[in-house]
């Protein structure tokens, strides 16, 4: 699956369809914000607004200290 390089709503696409098609499983633990702002080759800030979108959505949880991890009833 190519890597998007774009704004907020590419990222949390490109997230949605890794985590549909099982690539990050339900319960799975997602990379940090830098590591997906690296992977993404975007800033921290697209990744947080594109997690903030995702959350919304309940496709992803955020655990204060924890990290995210995928909603465990997609």
């Amino acid at each position: 699956m190519p890597i998007p390089s774009g704004g907020y709503r590419e990222v949390a696409g490109d997230l949605a369809a890794r985590i549909k098609s099982a690539e990050y499983a339900a319960g799975e633990r997602l990379p940090t914000y830098s590591e997906l702002s690296n992977l993404c080759d975007v800033s921290v800030t697209t990744v947080q607004r594109a997690i903030i979108v995702l959350q919304t959505r309940g496709v992803v949880v955020g655990l204060q200290g924890r990290g995210l991890w995928v909603a465990e009833d997609n």
